[in-house]
Formats: structure tokens, C-alpha cells, sequence
């Protein structure tokens, strides 16, 4: 409010004003709380041009691609990249008359980096609200590496009545921390070392990455592309320190099974047999196991990134899937 409008507050209407806020501070900081929450949640997403805003606040950006009556296939990606990662896929589906959307998680590529909230339940609830704000029905939703978490926390959470059909690519379900319960999993030491790279140097973490066992560059007589490395450190690069940060824990750390179980539509799963980052026994393979009725693809050799090291198989697999 600028200096002459305070002037023409009139006092009987200042007096109101002053008297409110002495009341909203005299409320214990429980309630104010509690009513912020629920405003939110009952909120509008709002929807602009390429951006929604969820009921928190945050921006996620999305891409929609193909034509506007064709089934919609949402794709939601791994860590620490963004809808891009899905390019080869969305492309290939939307020639082929499929309604492609591909989305940002919060604190990734060109949305919004918040401070909290990196989180799988926040990452399903954006992913419902987009989801919501563009109307989407009969949809083939399908997750690669931690995007797989996301859309496994979203049935859990909101269920599958917009859904057709389930897709975990590379994914991470149903746990990928070695526990009592999940003795298959990796030992906490892994994604602590994650931890300590990302905060020593990220951005050589994030080359190590790409140029090593995400695409199996490591092993022996493998051809590195140059092109797909550059690729994936300019998306890492792009997402948010804090949320890339936090997000190890939600990959790692997030229990999926009891999701898993929830799942009631016809479900694909493939994995890498070669998966040096996420090792195919502990999740593809388990995963399979949970969900009734999964068909399950494994490809001999393939590594985690195997969207882009073997698209022509995947693009062929899944888009047979699609039209079953």
C-alpha cells in the first residue's frame, strides 16, 4: 500500500484493521497454521500456459506433445534430470497419435525450487494435481528410476481411477535402502557417499555420473556418447541444490510396497539386467513380484539409463504396450 493510500484509510476502518491483526496474534500459532493448511488444500491449481501452480504454491512445468485427443501417456523422470530425459519416448509416442505429457518435478529443470517439500508424497500430489488441472483421463502413467517412486506413491495416495495403465521404467520401488525387512537393498553408506559428492562438488558428481555406470560408460569396450553425457549434466545442473540434495533421501530411503500392492491395472516393468544404480534384483525384479499381473522386460547387458542406450527396444516394447 503506497504512502497516500495509508492516508485515506479512514480511522474507523483503521481501527478494524488494527483490531483484526490483534486478534489473528492473539490465536495460537497451532490454529493459524491449521487454517493456512487447510486454505491450501482447498485451493485451485492454477493453470498458465506451460506452468501449473499447485496448491502450494509451487510452479511445475510441463510439456504437452501430440494430438489433443489422443490417450494421454504422462512420463515422469529420474534423478536429478527433468521432462527432457523423456524426449526420445514422447516423441516416438506422440507420432504414433498418443497425447504425451512430461513434467519437472518441483525443484527440477524449469520449475520451482522450493525449500521443502522434496518429498515423494509432495512429488505425487504435484503430479495429481497436474494431472487434475489438465483433466486427464484413461491415462498410461509411467516413472523412470525416482519418477518409478513417484508414480508408485500416486497410487498409493490418489488411486487409480484416471488410470489405464502402469509403466516402472529403471524405478526404484520398492525400496533401494538395504533394511532389516529389505535385506537386498543397498547399505545406507551408497547415498551417503551420494550425499558427501553432491555437497564436495556436484558438478563433477553429476559428470561422474553420466560419463560412468548411469549409461554403463564404464564397462569395458563401451562407445561413450558425448552428446547424451552433455545432456544429462546440463539437466542436473539445472535442478536445484537443496532439492536434488534431499530427493537422495526420497529415492532411497521411500518404502513402496505397501504402493505397490495398491497397483490394479495392467503394469509393464523393465529393467536393465546391467543396472549398476539401480541393481535389477532389489527393484525390477521385486517389483514384478509385488504387483499382480506385471509383465515384466528385462534386457540383457542394458544399464540404468536404458531409455537412451536401447530406445529403439524401449520405444518399440512400450508403445505395443500402449496399444495392447
Amino acid at each position: 500500500m503506497s504512502s497516500s493510500a495509508r492516508q485515506q484509510v479512514n480511522p474507523s476502518r483503521r481501527s478494524a484493521m488494527v483490531g483484526a491483526a490483534a486478534a489473528v496474534a492473539a490465536l495460537p500459532l497451532a490454529t493459524v497454521a491449521g487454517d493456512s493448511q487447510a486454505a491450501a488444500a482447498g485451493a485451485k491449481v492454477q493453470k498458465h500456459g506451460s506452468t501449473i501452480t499447485t496448491r502450494d504454491g509451487v510452479e511445475i512445468y510441463y510439456k504437452d506433445w501430440g494430438p489433443r485427443g489422443g490417450q494421454p501417456v504422462v512420463l515422469s523422470h529420474g534423478w536429478p534430470l527433468n521432462a527432457d530425459s523423456w524426449e526420445s519416448a514422447a516423441f516416438h509416442l506422440a507420432n504414433n497419435g498418443f497425447r504425451v505429457i512430461t513434467h519437472d518435478r518441483r525443484g527440477h529443470g524449469r520449475s520451482s525450487q522450493p525449500w521443502d517439500g522434496n518429498d515423494m508424497d509432495h512429488y505425487a500430489d504435484d503430479l495429481a494435481q497436474l494431472i487434475e488441472a489438465l483433466d486427464l483421463k484413461n491415462i498410461i502413467l509411467a516413472g523412470f528410476s525416482t519418477g518409478g517412486g513417484e508414480v508408485a506413491r500416486y497410487v498409493g495416495r490418489h488411486g487409480t481411477k484416471r488410470i489405464a495403465k502402469l509403466g516402472l521404467i529403471s524405478a526404484v520401488p520398492p525400496l533401494m535402502l538395504k533394511t532389516d525387512t529389505n535385506p537386498g537393498g543397498l547399505p545406507m553408506s551408497v547415498f551417503d557417499g551420494i550425499r558427501a559428492a553432491s555437497v564436495a562438488n556436484r558438478a563433477q558428481l553429476y559428470l561422474d555420473l553420466a560419463s560412468g555406470p548411469f549409461y554403463n560408460y564404464n564397462r569395458p569396450g563401451a562407445k561413450p556418447s558425448q552428446g547424451i553425457i552433455a545432456a544429462w549434466y546440463a539437466q542436473g545442473m539445472q535442478a536445484g541444490h537443496k532439492n536434488t540434495y534431499d530427493s537422495i533421501k526420497a529415492f532411497s530411503e521411500t518404502d513402496f510396497r505397501d504402493d505397490l500392492k495398491k497397483f490394479d491395472k495392467p503394469t509393464l516393468v523393465i529393467h536393465g539386467e546391467d543396472d549398476q544404480i539401480v541393481p535389477i534384483d532389489a527393484a525390477g525384479r521385486a517389483s514384478a513380484a509385488i504387483v499382480k499381473h506385471a509383465k515384466l522386460i528385462t534386457y540383457p547387458g542394458a544399464p540404468h539409463g536404458l531409455t537412451d542406450t536401447h530406445k529403439e527396444q524401449f520405444n518399440a516394447d512400450f508403445l505395443a504396450f500402449a496399444k495392447s
